[in-house]
């Protein structure tokens, strides 16, 4: 069983992190800040946000993984890139969804106010095993302060669910808001209970660096969406700046 580290928060301060982090898909749509055009300037700033800690904080531990690779025994000629491969697999994924979601999402494909039914379980189960990364590293050690990931992806979450609902419409508050919760509760516990987890972390951080990026970018770059450039990038700096000097 994993024992967390002596210099980690508390576990009982760690579960009201996944807590929040679950409660966001819940509540996200009672915020007031989706489904605008012009987008909302909130919005745009949150996936600055989003985008800040994965290249301030999440990027430069992908070199780390090629230690941790080899350590568990693959050839270090591979290890060495397994980091960036991985984070362009998750870019790449993520893109492939957007990409099919685009093609679906028409009159003729989806029933009034809901969405293709095999794409809306395509769209919601790879985006529940993302959420469930997620709550699976707050057990990292390597956060550094859990607080300033926790915040990032919160508001990630935010954006995130902006899209899906944008895409799924009423199908997506009955059920996905309530799957992509519990996802993230399932990944904390798994966190927590699975042994090993050193190898699993160094798959799960460059994974999620290149989802991350791309359900940003797809987000703001639209020009049907009218995005908030200066937003966007308010935010960026804002908490780039935030993480550098904290």
């Amino acid at each position: 069983m994993r024992q967390l580290e002596p210099a980690g928060p508390p576990v009982e301060i760690l579960f009201a992190y996944a807590a929040v982090l679950a409660l966001v898909h819940l509540f996200a749509g009672r915020l007031g800040v989706g489904g605008r055009t012009p987008r909302s300037r909130w919005l745009s700033a949150a996936g600055g946000i989003s985008v800040a800690y994965v290249f301030v904080h999440l990027l430069p531990e992908i070199h780390d993984a090629a230690t941790t690779i080899e350590r568990h025994g693959s050839p270090m000629a591979f290890a060495e890139r397994y980091g960036y491969l991985i984070a362009l697999s998750g870019f790449v994924v993520f893109y492939g969804l957007e990409h099919l979601a685009r093609r679906t999402n028409t009159v003729e494909d989806r029933p009034e106010g809901g969405s293709a039914t095999g794409l809306f379980w395509i769209h919601l189960g790879s985006f529940a095993a993302y959420n469930a990364i997620i709550g699976s590293l707050l057990w990292d050690p390597e956060l550094g302060t859990v607080g300033l990931f926790v915040f990032a992806m919160a508001l990630h979450f935010v954006v995130t669910d902006d899209g899906l609902r944008d895409h799924h419409g009423r199908v997506y508050d009955r059920q996905g808001r309530w799957i992509l919760s519990g996802a993230v509760i399932a990944g904390f516990a798994a966190g927590y209970a699975l042994e090993g987890t050193e190898l699993l972390v160094a798959v799960f951080v460059p994974f999620l660096s290149g989802g991350v990026v791309l359900n940003v970018i797809k987000e703001e770059l639209p020009s049907d969406r009218e995005s908030r450039f200066w937003a966007f990038a308010g935010g960026a700096a804002g908490y780039a700046a935030l993480l550098v000097f904290v």
